[in-house]
């Protein structure tokens, strides 16, 4: 039985063995999860899915994912998905990006998933010391 408030969470991130282990945990905590290995993926899938929950690298090919998370706000009907980086890109400067691309966290790799579950369970944009 899962504690998250969401069920449908959209992962993208060009690594398969990252993807594949976000997947195992995810799943074991009860989300039906949906993924990408693209910007031009993940768009598609956000805009067929419409998950509550979406998990963005930022550096991927086809399309930069801050540029997805933008397109996802502008076209999001009803409640806006909770939208988090999940990235290598740990500068303040890249942090203040992530913001201005209106995610709601952003985490630097190698991510604690529990931490991110929190996040998406409480639905909270609270800043604290590894999120916006």
């Amino acid at each position: 039985m899962s504690t998250a408030k969401a069920e449908r969470l959209l992962i993208a991130d060009d690594d398969p063995n990252l993807v594949e282990a976000y997947v195992l945990f995810f799943e074991a905590h009860g989300y039906t999860i949906r993924t990408a290995g693209n910007g031009v993926d993940a768009l598609a899938a956000y805009r067929a899915w419409r998950p509550e929950a979406v998990i963005l690298d930022i550096q991927m090919p086809r399309l930069d994912d801050r540029a997805v998370a933008r397109e996802i706000r502008r076209i999001s009907v009803g409640p806006s998905p909770l939208l988090m980086a999940v990235t290598a890109l740990s500068s303040p400067s890249e942090r203040v990006e992530s913001v201005e691309a209106d995610f709601d966290h952003h985490f630097v790799k190698p991510a604690q998933l529990r931490v991110i579950l929190a996040a998406i369970a409480s639905r909270s944009t609270v800043k604290d010391g590894n999120s916006l």
